[in-house]
């Protein structure tokens, strides 16, 4: 066995113990490019992508139970689950599609794709991510749990994924089989549908993975417009490739598209130009020959930045009033023409000619909307700047410190935004938007409550704000009528249970609360010691007496002799009905004074029937 084949047995047998891996070497391109869902300017999808076996695509959102559709942006829906977040797909694209799937109450698949153009034997990285749509601190709903499968193997599983309201990446890494040039993925719902387990899909990435491939040092390297040139070297740390192959490359337009560099196929590249400028610079690697040249088989390297710093600057610029120029150590503030010269950190020699313009700052006036989030701790506030005035255009928008390529943003929780408004001549306006987190919606159903067997109780609600709609659900032991309002109405429990409200309050917000009915079991159930059979109203019947309706009905009631014989029975009797029990008679005739003894079976409302024994006297 080469080694080749030990190393790939290694990475399956990782595979198979469901460890996952992540590369820790450098990338190449992404292969699937399918993985991101596209973009568009509608809120939907409308052309069926076919992607998930047993499940139906809907144009219409939210999905219900076995449903996905491609959207760009959750809260855009009218109809929204209040349980569910909105969101919008995961880059920085604000048109960008991503697959959202409300899960069917059976497990099973819900994406399926076949990848081709695989090289063998070759290390991938698989990521994806995963969002779970269920809010924070809405409580009772089932999380996520995804399997990842390649050609119907196992290869990695998620576990539940928590409400977090974020992105969450998960991944692992394969290599192929000799020969193999595709495979299937699928992705398994392993958790069942019903309440919760609804997830957003995004970024299906495969990318070759290999060694760390870097060119030291990571930082700008300066050189003088009349300096010497300068050596780039290629540094590989570790040994997944047996051989190691280079191509140089350059790009000219800032490292979004690359160039091969003729015959530059060694681990060195010598940069010989001197016009000032930057150079960008990385190398493709790979462990064949053939494979430099696949994009789905050879990783990229660091990029490196060459910069040649120029003899001689001619700078026409224009800034707003009350700013500065900066050059070397002056500062320039004023209209005009100025020479000035600089030496770099590299004893690089050079004159600076400044045709410097100053403008009047007209005072940026901007005009927003904001809408705070509409329950507390939800992320769906926004704000949108809708007009900027008194500006230089172009003009820039940046928020807490980041350029910004749209002018509203939603899908945000309480807090303080600082928004900067630059126009294009370094005229700003800061202000911060401040979003507000409204006051809880609070459902209390009071205290648990410990309660005696035939005692009836009732639930109150109170609650922080006005109601949209309100749902109960209680043990079956806690005897609610159904059909009656599920609060404050008495009821009969006959065991412990629980009692649980779910409101919506009219803003949408949800808020739920439970209430422990503990039932004591006690038994209010008296027997005698003693009666009088004489006919004087008083004491003249054997009976059973008990609290109702704590004690039910009287099963059975039998009275024996001191002997063992039986001189007195009755069934299903009423507690408290004293004409019921025992008239001090045996077969018509009067008994004499004695003691005798009972034995009885009673019926709880817990519906328990509980045998009593015991001797009474009987006195004429």
């Amino acid at each position: 066995m080469n080694k080749k084949t030990i190393l790939a047995n290694f990475f399956l047998l990782a595979i198979f113990t469901l460890q996952a891996q992540v590369c820790d070497g450098n990338f190449g391109d992404n292969i699937f490019e399918a993985g991101d869902f596209g973009s568009g300017m509608t809120n939907v999808l409308f052309t069926n992508p076919n992607i998930a076996p047993g499940y139906i695509y809907t144009t219409s959102g939210p999905p219900r139970d076995g449903e996905y559709i491609i959207t760009n942006n959750t809260g855009a829906w009218s109809g929204l689950y209040p349980t569910w977040a909105g969101i919008r797909d995961n880059s920085d694209d604000p048109n960008g599609y991503m697959m959202v799937v409300n899960a069917s109450y059976a497990e099973g698949d819900f994406y399926e794709q076949t990848i081709t153009g695989l090289c063998e034997n070759t290390l991938y990285e698989f990521t994806a991510d995963i969002f779970n749509l269920i809010r924070i601190r809405v409580p009772d709903h089932i999380r996520p749990n995804v399997s990842f499968f390649l050609d119907n193997t196992l290869q990695y599983t998620t576990g539940n994924i928590e409400e977090s309201e974020r992105w969450q990446t998960y991944g692992f890494t394969f290599i192929t089989s000799p020969g193999q040039n595709s495979m299937k993925l699928s992705l398994r719902n392993n958790a069942p549908g019903g309440i919760g387990n609804d997830l957003a899909l995004d970024n299906i990435t495969f990318r070759p993975c290999g060694p760390t491939a870097l060119i030291l040092p990571q930082t700008v390297a300066n050189i003088c417009e009349d300096g010497e040139p300068i050596e780039l070297e290629a540094t590989v740390n570790g040994d997944q490739y047996e051989s190691l192959h280079f191509q140089w490359q350059q790009s000219i337009d800032g490292g979004l598209t690359w160039e091969n560099i003729e015959g530059a196929t060694t681990n060195t590249y010598l940069h010989t130009e001197l016009a000032a400028d930057d150079y960008y610079y990385r190398y493709l690697l790979a462990g064949q020959e053939d494979n430099v040249e696949n994009a789905k088989c050879r990783v990229n390297s660091n990029i490196k930045v060459v910069r040649v710093v120029p003899k001689c600057y001619a700078i026409v610029d224009t800034i707003c009033q009350g700013l500065s120029y900066e050059v070397g150590m002056s500062s320039y503030k004023v209209t005009g023409n100025y020479i000035d010269t600089l030496r770099s950190s590299l004893g690089c020699d050079s004159i600076v000619k400044l045709d410097l313009t100053i403008v009047p700052d007209k005072g940026i006036q901007v005009d927003t909307t904001i809408q705070h989030p509409s329950c507390y701790n939800y992320s769906d506030g926004s704000f949108t700047i809708d007009s900027i005035r008194n500006s230089y255009l172009p003009t820039t928008i940046y928020v807490d410190g980041v350029q910004q390529r749209t002018n509203s943003y939603d899908s945000l929780p309480s807090g303080i935004y600082q928004v900067r408004i630059e126009d294009t001549y370094g005229c700003s306006f800061e202000r911060g938007m401040i979003l507000e987190n409204p006051n809880p919606f609070e459902l209390d159903l009071g205290n648990d409550q410990i309660i005696d067997l035939g005692e009836r109780t009732s639930v109150e609600l109170t609650t922080s704000h006005l109601l949209q709609s309100l749902v109960c659900a209680a043990s079956e032991s806690l005897n609610i009528p159904i059909g009656e309002e599920c609060l404050g109405q008495s009821f009969l429990p006959s065991a412990s249970g629980v009692y649980r409200a779910t409101a919506v309050s009219e803003a949408g917000c949800m808020a739920t609360d439970s209430v422990q009915i503990f039932l004591r079991e006690v038994m209010r159930v008296y027997f005698p010691t003693a009666f009088s059979p004489n006919n004087d109203g008083v004491n003249d019947f054997f009976s059973i007496y008990g609290d109702e309706p704590n004690v039910q009905r009287i099963v059975s009631l039998q009275i024996y002799n001191r002997w063992g014989g039986l001189v007195f029975e009755t069934n299903d009797i009423a507690p408290n009905d004293v004409k019921a029990g025992w008239d001090g008679y045996i077969r018509n005739s009067p008994a004499k004074s004695d003691i005798y003894a009972y034995l009885a079976k009673v019926e709880f409302l817990s519906g328990k029937v509980i045998p009593f024994h015991g001797g009474l006297a009987l006195w004429r």
